[in-house]
């Protein structure tokens, strides 16, 4: 027969009781003793949450740009080179230096207006893109005259990010719709602004899969 015993004192009966599982006020939280179990990390995050990045427009809107900026630096060496360097029997130094005796203007002063022209084109060129920053988007534009425009917005005024193929549209809280001007990188553009769409509580629409750089 099965002999029961009493506890003989009672610090050996609070020795067999069983923990108090209710009272776990001072307890570390799984996130205190490991903070990266329960810590949620986004797919993408880009070069460290970096504070301003630039997306460019692509090449083949520069291109032409480029063409004419080219253009414009071989007319100036052609110049410099016919009143400095060629031979007063040579075809180029005829053509423009003996040729601007029955000009208006000079060829000198026609090579810096068209210098000055291709240095304006191609930083003009550079101004269209879109920059991303921790307080919101900001795309520059070219107008039909070739204006500069700038648009700002913070996140607070985005609504929803809509993503496909060919570029990304804003539509933003008051019912608007902007579309961001075309960027080189539009693929590592998307995976960004999918980033801060999550951020910031920004519903982000993929309408198709963009290819990064």
């Amino acid at each position: 027969m099965l002999t029961l015993t009493a506890p003989t004192s009672e610090s050996e009966s609070t020795a067999h009781a069983l923990p108090d599982v209710a009272d776990d006020g001072d307890r570390p939280s799984i996130t205190e003793v490991n903070g990266t179990v329960a810590r949620f990390s986004m797919a993408y995050s880009p070069d460290g949450d970096s504070d301003r990045m630039t997306f460019g427009a692509p090449l083949a809107t520069r291109a032409p740009s480029y063409v004419f900026g080219l253009f414009a630096l071989g007319v100036v060496a052609s110049v410099a080179l016919a009143y400095t360097s060629v031979s007063s029997n040579s075809r180029l130094y005829m053509w423009i230096v003996e040729g601007d005796k029955g000009r208006p203007v000079p060829a000198a002063v026609l090579a810096i207006i068209i210098a000055c022209s291709g240095l304006a084109t191609v930083i003009r060129a550079h101004m269209r893109g879109v920059i991303v920053t921790k307080d919101g988007l900001e795309a520059r534009y070219l107008l039909p005259l070739g204006v500069p425009s700038v648009k700002r917005w913070k996140w607070a005024q985005i609504h929803r990010m809509v993503i496909d193929d060919d570029g990304i549209m804003l539509e933003l809280w008051d019912s608007t719709y902007e579309r961001l001007p075309s960027v080189q990188r539009t693929g590592k553009l998307a995976a960004v602004l999918t980033h801060a769409a999550g951020k910031h509580g920004i519903v982000a629409t993929h309408l198709g899969a963009l290819e990064g750089d």
